[in-house]
This record gives C-alpha cells, sequence and structure tokens, in this order.
C-alpha cells in the first residue's frame, strides 16, 4: 500500500511538474526562434548586446549565450568583424562559466568560437588578449 501510495506521488509531482515548467520552455523556445530572426541593424544589436549583459549578470548562462551569439550574428552583418570577435569571446566565456558551474558542460563550442575570433584580423589587441586568456583556460580540460 505504501508503495502505491509513493508511486502515485511520484507521478503526480512529475505531472505537476511538467505542467509547471512546459509553459516556460515553451515560452523560451519561441524567444529563440525570435532572437534569431531578427533583420541586422545597430538597434538589433544594441538589444542583443543588453540582453546578453543582462542574463550574464543575473547568471542565466544559456540565455545570455543565446543573445551573444545574436549579438556575433548582428556585427557580422553590420560588416564589424572587430566587434564580432568580441561577441565571440563573450558567447565563449557564457559557456566556461557555465563549465565552472558544471564540468561536464561542453567546452568544444566555446574552443570554436575562441579560435574563429583570433581568427579575425580586426579584433584588437585588447581582444586578441582575452580571446587568448579564455582558449589557454578552455586547452586546458579539451585536449587536441
Amino acid at each position: 500500500m505504501r508503495k502505491r501510495a509513493f508511486a502515485g506521488l511520484v507521478v503526480f509531482l512529475f505531472l505537476g511538474s511538467l505542467l509547471f515548467l512546459a509553459p516556460r520552455l515553451v515560452a523560451q523556445e519561441q524567444e529563440e526562434q525570435q532572437v534569431s530572426q531578427l533583420p541586422i541593424s545597430w538597434d538589433n544589436w544594441r538589444e542583443a548586446k543588453a540582453s546578453a549583459e543582462k542574463y550574464d549578470a543575473e547568471g542565466d548562462y544559456t540565455r545570455a549565450l543565446q543573445y551573444y551569439l545574436e549579438y556575433i550574428r548582428q556585427a557580422e552583418g553590420l560588416g564589424r568583424m572587430d566587434i564580432a570577435a568580441w561577441g565571440k569571446n563573450n558567447a565563449a566565456y557564457m559557456i566556461i562559466k557555465q563549465h565552472k558551474q558544471d564540468s561536464s558542460t561542453d567546452l568544444a563550442p566555446a574552443k570554436k568560437l575562441l579560435e574563429e575570433g583570433l581568427a579575425i584580423a580586426e579584433a584588437t589587441e585588447d581582444c586578441r588578449l582575452k580571446l587568448q586568456s579564455n582558449l589557454d583556460y578552455v586547452k586546458m580540460f579539451i585536449k587536441d
């Protein structure tokens, strides 16, 4: 009897959590789709930057990463590769922050972003130093 009651409670809690989380997951997925469909403009770059910084400050590194990827797309579309290089660094750093919280986080995407950033001729010297520093961190965990 106790096993049935416990199993019933587990099922109830599972279904309840699905009902609670499902709307949030749907809203987040819709937000991601809307962000990736924005036209290229300075206003959209600024909005992506502000949102990325907001979510970073809140510790929501997954959402911050999403907006940094849009930041990169906007900067590339605007022909501002120097800004795109910073975006690649910042996006990679969100993955690094996730890794620091959960060591099972895959750092391969961060490595790719950092290497792409270093390959940008227009990247400033300060940006290159940050990119290299973050790449050095990533390489401690990824074997080539």
